[in-house]
């Protein structure tokens, strides 16, 4: 396999962590704590603007690496993709202080998202196909996650 082929697949397998035997996404979605700590220092460096910065481009390259990697394993949605999960969780911690507690609230508030699939998030993974079909399903338990993470932390249980 190419270089660069194997690259794309490390890179959309979550650094190897989507090639888990078991849970495979929520393996997957741990990949993703590099990047949030990423995207906390750039919101620290230059606020929210840096935040939403890299989330677009995150998600923007997550859409291109999800269908790269689809067309080199010839599979549709192959569960050892897991950028997708990767940048969904970033998402599910973008607003609310990056703490050991609001990271696993983070974490367990999107894998219950993304495992159940409430609306509208079935509705982007079936209406969707390619690297977009792999993503959007993610972001939107992203998105759907986030304002309940907030409301937690605003709470003062985190």
């Amino acid at each position: 396999m190419a270089l660069n082929r194997r690259v794309i697949l490390f890179l959309a397998t979550g650094f190897g962590l989507g090639k888990m035997p078991v849970a495979p996404g929520t393996f997957g979605t741990l990949a993703g704590l590099p990047f949030i700590f990423l995207m906390d220092n750039l919101g620290s460096w230059s606020g929210q603007g840096g935040q939403c910065f890299f989330l677009v481009c995150f998600f923007l390259v997550s859409i291109v690496l999800a269908d790269w990697a689809e067309k080199i394993l010839g599979l549709d949605d192959p569960g050892c993709i897991v950028v997708d999960e990767m940048v969904g969780y970033c998402i599910a911690v973008c607003l609310v202080p990056i703490t050991p507690m609001t990271l696993l609230a983070g974490f367990a508030a999107f894998r219950c998202f993304d495992i159940l699939k409430p609306m509208p998030v079935r509705y982007f993974e079936k209406n969707f196909s390619g690297g977009a079909g792999v993503v959007l399903d993610d972001i939107m338990a992203g998105v759907l996650a986030a304002p309940l993470v907030k409301m937690v932390y605003l709470s003062g249980v985190l």
